[in-house]
């Protein structure tokens, strides 16, 4: 069983389909499992301590999500995205997230700053971790503090779709290499996107997640991981 899938937290019984369902959306948008792993119904069940049916309905909801897919043998599995994909996703991501960040640099509470600014310290403060999965929830945890900053619930629900789609790459390639944190990108993009937050340059925001975004993509891109298509 993927260790990451037995660390899953025992849950409650109450409205588990629902549970079940946000806690495999966190797995693949934090990037615990690889593009085209099979997920075993039984494993996920056993994990969060529930019946296969609560699991099977919360599955059915990520493949009719997209984030999930059935393979010809029926397994259900993490889909493969093919460059084309990927860019796609990417010019899309930007576009979504950087209306956000420019939202929040107009719309921010003292809070919400205060909030920002511990996950990019945070984040910069651990870049030479050893333990890639603590870089991952950092990288998230800045990118969706600026985000729940822009007050708009629907966008941020549409932010968390893309990322669901994004996260078993993205943040798969950050887990297994340290390059694209090292290289510097990362960090002074998120460095651009504080200040601009602090400013309240909307545009000087949306403009530095943006190019977070693509550098990412691009870097993923030209690793060759992902196929051609």
């Amino acid at each position: 069983m993927n260790h990451a899938i037995a660390s899953l937290p025992l849950l409650e019984r109450r409205t588990l389909s629902e549970a079940a369902y946000a806690h495999l959306r966190d797995l693949l948008a934090s990037g615990r499992v690889a593009p085209g792993e099979r997920l075993s119904l039984r494993d996920l069940s056993e994990a969060l301590g529930v019946s296969v049916m609560p699991v099977r309905e919360a599955v059915s909801r990520l493949i009719a999500d997209r984030a999930l897919e059935v393979a010809p043998n029926r397994a259900v599995r993490v889909p493969v995205m093919t460059r084309a994909q990927f860019r796609e996703l990417a010019e899309t991501r930007a576009g979504v997230e950087g209306l956000a960040a420019a939202r929040a640099a107009l719309r921010r509470t003292p809070a919400q700053l205060r909030a920002i600014e511990e996950a990019e310290a945070a984040l910069r403060e651990n870049s030479g971790t050893t333990d890639l999965g603590d870089a991952v929830a950092l990288n998230r945890d800045f990118h969706f503090a600026l985000y729940e900053a822009a007050g708009l619930p629907t966008l941020l629900d549409v932010i968390g779709g893309l990322w669901l789609k994004a996260g078993p790459v993205i943040n798969l390639d950050l887990r297994h290499s340290r390059d694209r944190l090292t290289a510097g990108h990362a960090l002074r993009c998120h460095a651009a996107a504080l200040g601009a937050i602090r400013a309240q340059d909307a545009e000087a925001a949306r403009a530095a997640i943006a190019e977070d975004i693509a550098r990412a993509a691009d870097f993923i891109i030209d690793k060759g991981g992902l196929p051609e298509g």
